[in-house]
């Protein structure tokens, strides 16, 4: 795909759209590495993720992300990296020394904030958890631990392969390892699950004290082992009072929802996270990433990788498999399909700033939207309402063109 050179008077569907003026600023940028092994894929994920061979290609995987982010460089434009995520699959099943190189690699290429947040993905096996204290030395500043439940009949429904013990002692050794920032993923709606269970699983996540919990509901996604053979899952009203039982537990010990499915002690929201949804920069490297990047004179463009491993270690394939300017018309929807998860949403500068298009040019979606009940009436911020929160597709369907 080729990029716009005429953003700024885009015709779109036989009509001009609104000018998009050049951006005043760049917006933060971050890096997602995406590692795409697992020891075994889990029969609920749809990410991209690959069952592991005995030997992983540590050293020729790392020589193909830094050569990937060489070809990302160009649009840069010398900014430095707020933060970095490596995500999955399963990163800590690399060793701290491929990981390590990797880090100074990117160091190398694009400087560093001072305060940079660094996060690691990690299963709570034994194994991955004698690395804990090789991974902080390295910079690695936050941990993500996908414990998912504590209770045995729940893991093995879920195709995991550690335990609730395994979990527990996952958090005590990363603490012990020196990050005071960790988070925890959890799952609730799990097959026979009753509130009881949903909320045990959730006291048992909250006495280990993470700074973050990313709570949520387990749905059922195509191209899965789970949607062609559906388990039992909860019913609806059972959903529903585990969702407010657990939403008031988060609360009562501190864990404040800034997301549909993100809770945090105070200051401990994840930046990465926040600036993705908030329509920050991200360049992605790694087999299947995906990146957005902005430009000064006005384009905005999203890019993705090669999916397969073994296509992405081809050296006669490229790296990146495509890419596509947005239009103006796709500009609302893009924008607000993020911003609008956040509870607080953003303030409503932010949209000329990260956008290139004035505010005035959502008004009348807008108008209907809060006329629906969907979004607030509020000047100044770009939210949803509680119950635009419960119906998000509904809300982010006004902001279509």
């Amino acid at each position: 795909m080729t990029h716009d050179s005429s953003a700024s008077s885009l015709i779109i569907g036989g009509a001009a759209s609104s000018p998009r003026a050049p951006l005043p600023t760049l917006p933060p940028l971050a890096l997602y590495i995406h590692i795409p092994w697992c020891v075994r894929k889990c029969p609920y994920c749809d990410f991209n993720s690959h069952t592991a061979s005995p030997v992983l290609p540590e050293q020729e995987y790392v020589d193909a992300l830094l050569a990937d982010l060489d070809q990302d460089l160009h649009a840069v434009y010398g900014r430095e990296l707020s933060s970095i995520f490596f995500g999955g699959g399963t990163p800590s099943l690399f060793s701290a020394e491929a990981l390590g190189r990797l880090l100074k690699g990117v160091e190398q290429r694009i400087t560093f904030a001072h305060d940079i947040e660094i996060t690691l993905e990690a299963n709570p096996g034994t194994f991955e958890q004698e690395k804990f204290v090789a991974y902080r030395k390295l910079g690695i500043n936050r941990l993500s631990i996908g414990i998912q439940s504590f209770q045995q009949q729940k893991l093995e429904a879920l195709g995991r392969i550690h335990n609730g013990d395994e979990a527990v002692r996952a958090a005590g050794m990363a603490r012990q390892a020196g990050f005071d920032n960790f988070n925890l993923d959890l799952m609730h709606g799990l097959p026979d699950q009753s509130l009881d269970d949903a909320l045990s699983d959730l006291r048992q996540a909250i006495a280990l004290n993470p700074t973050h919990l990313s709570w949520y509901q387990l749905t059922l996604e195509p191209n899965t082992v789970f949607w062609n053979q559906p388990p039992v899952l909860p019913e609806d009203d059972t959903l529903w009072d585990i969702q407010e039982a657990g939403q008031a537990l988060l609360a009562e010990h501190g864990y404040a929802q800034y997301e549909v499915s993100a809770y945090a002690q105070p200051g401990r929201a994840a930046r990465h996270n926040l600036n993705y949804w908030s329509f920050g920069d991200f360049i992605g490297i790694g087999a299947g990433a995906h990146g957005k990047l902005s430009h000064p004179d006005g384009r905005i463009v999203r890019t993705w990788k090669t999916r397969l491993p073994k296509d992405y270690l081809n050296p006669a394939k490229h790296y990146q498999a495509g890419e596509k300017a947005l239009t103006n018309d796709e500009m609302p929807f893009e924008f607000l399909m993020n911003a609008l998860r956040l509870t607080a949403g953003v303030e409503s500068h932010l949209y000329p700033e990260r956008t290139g298009l004035s505010l005035e040019s959502l008004d009348e979606h807008r108008r209907e939207a809060e006329q629906s009940g969907l979004l607030q009436v509020e000047p100044s911020r770009l939210a949803a309402t509680e119950r635009g929160q419960l119906f998000l597709n509904d809300l982010l369907q006004k902001f279509l063109s």
